[in-house]
């Protein structure tokens, strides 16, 4: 049997700090795991993209998540799917979860805790974009440490002012008055132009990035970026996708998926079907049919990138590898593209209180 648990369900079992210290330890222990998640992410014929994230895996949780979503911008909500729970013993779909629920909670709340690590003292909190995501995250923040007032600017002036209402904060008319009244500042938006710049902001500020999450999408601009101490959930997803993808050119990453076309890095996977850039090189051993998985033997950067090397884990960040901020005029920056693992870390422990409580609906779906 199946459990199926809807947004509803999920609302009603989720808990914020059950979450983030699941979050937490998935941080500390989850590049134990022998096995990466992989990101397959594609264009379609119609105005939005599919993703799926495959296998979401934690040191000891037996079972397993795959992901499939639907991105649509201009949607509400804009993204849709569904997680599948696996059981590591058999396979057993132990539960189909609602995937919009689940990614705004592990994705607000795994921001909130990496902006909790990294910021300063402050107390203003400023959110641009309010949607879903910032939603979780300022209430994941509110959990984890004193907050004074909050700011908040979005491209809808209805909804601005709704959040506002809900967390007690006031409606800005620009994402710089954001930065300029808040020591905090977080951003959730499909931004494609950066929306903060250097001269917008000062010395000791920490700035969240939800929304570089995706190729060509840009919240911070390269001069913010290059002042700050950049931390990342995985650097070679940031190359890919992410913060450190530079002019927004995708070059693919470890455990990442992508159409051969694209740059690529040591261990990738790419789909064949069309010609390889000049000086890529995949593994020879048979011919590969358009469509087929094949692996990539050699790296490449995206223009105006940076290296692997000058990004900071938030893995590192928990296990005491790197301090983070190092001192209180430090300008930050975290900027997750998001990881299979977080799925199964929300998903496993929303399955564990549903079966407890008896929340959800069961279903035989070999029957």
């Amino acid at each position: 049997m199946t459990l199926l648990l809807t947004r509803g369900d999920l609302e009603t079992v989720l808990e914020p700090q059950v979450c983030v210290d699941a979050l937490r330890d998935g941080f500390r222990t989850a590049d134990s795991v022998s096995i990466a998640g992989q990101r397959v992410r594609t264009d379609l014929p119609f105005p939005g993209t599919a993703t799926a994230l495959i296998p979401g895996l934690l040191p000891g949780v037996p079972a397993y998540t795959v992901k499939v979503n639907a991105k649509f911008p201009a949607a509400r909500p804009a993204l849709r799917g569904v997680i599948c729970l696996h059981s590591g013993t058999d396979g057993e779909l132990l539960a189909l979860l609602d995937s919009a629920t689940v990614t705004a909670w592990r994705t607000g709340l795994a921001a909130a805790l990496g902006t909790h690590l990294l910021a300063g003292r402050g107390e203003v909190v400023g959110v641009i974009g309010a949607g879903a995501q910032a939603e979780v995250m300022a209430r994941g923040l509110a959990a984890l440490r004193p907050r004074g007032e909050l700011v908040v600017h979005d491209t809808s002036a209805e909804r601005a002012a709704a959040f506002g209402v809900r967390h007690g904060g006031r409606v800005l008319s620009a994402a710089a008055e954001v930065a300029g009244a808040a020591d905090i500042v977080l951003t959730a938006t499909w931004s494609r132009e950066p929306l903060l710049s250097l001269a917008d902001t000062r010395p000791g500020q920490h700035f969240t990035s939800l929304g570089a999450d995706e190729p060509g999408k840009r919240e911070l601009a390269a001069d913010l970026l290059d002042a700050s101490v950049v931390v990342v959930d995985d650097r070679a997803l940031a190359m890919r996708m992410g913060v450190l993808a530079g002019d927004g050119t995708e070059a693919a990453s470890l455990g990442e998926t992508a159409t051969v076309g694209e740059a690529a890095t040591p261990g990738e996977v790419v789909a064949v079907g069309q010609a390889a850039t000049p000086g890529e090189v995949v593994a020879v051993g048979e011919a590969a049919m358009p469509g087929e998985v094949v692996a990539v033997g050699e790296a490449a950067t995206p223009a105006g990138a940076a290296s692997l090397g000058e990004a900071v884990t938030l893995g590192e960040v928990v296990r005491g590898e790197h301090p983070g901020r190092r001192s209180a005029t430090e300008r930050t920056v975290y900027a997750p593209v998001g990881l299979p693992w977080q799925d199964l870390a929300v998903a496993w422990a929303a399955y564990r209180r549903a079966e407890r409580e008896g929340v959800g609906r069961r279903v035989d779906l070999l029957a």
